[in-house]
């Protein structure tokens, strides 16, 4: 049995572009997971975060994995990326969030579903309403309308 999950994807170290399009074909490439949907690429500023502008974008993906199974293989990605962790919201070479597996609802030291955070950030939510226009409303959106987001 498959179930849609959401990914958003995020870089603002190295080549950020080219890191978030592995990513997508990362993603693409994962066991048991199809990718159904990828948005537009974004470019935003940081937020809760310093350093440069972030390269964003948002996926479908038609997955078999159980939720924590596919967080494993995001954090798996991530460190293939050259993740580090230094300090929380410390700039990225990749960052793969996962957004809503299904309609599942999990809160765990590990994983909260859906995630506790995508409705205070444009660059989940506008790259989110192009793959999904159902996921997000007018209302979302506006409540973000004044944090600085460019589709590229």
């Amino acid at each position: 049995m498959t179930v849609k999950a959401y990914v958003a994807i995020g870089a603002n170290l190295g080549d950020a572009r080219e890191t978030v399009e592995r990513a997508i074909a990362d993603l693409a490439a994962l066991p048991d997971t199809r990718l159904m949907a990828r948005s537009s690429l974004y470019r935003t500023a940081p937020v809760d975060a310093t350093g440069p502008d972030f390269i964003n974008a948002v996926v479908t993906l038609e997955t078999a994995l159980d939720p924590h199974a596919l967080l494993t293989e995001l954090h798996r990605l991530e460190a293939v990326a050259g993740r580090q962790r230094p300090y929380r919201n410390a700039p990225r070479t990749l960052d793969l969030d996962l957004l809503r597996h299904g309609d599942v609802a999990v809160q765990t030291e590990s994983l909260t579903l859906p995630h506790p955070r995508m409705n205070e950030r444009a660059f989940v939510l506008l790259p989110l309403a192009e793959v999904a226009p159902e996921q997000v409303t007018r209302e979302q959106i506006a409540l973000v309308a004044d944090q600085r987001i460019e589709r590229l």
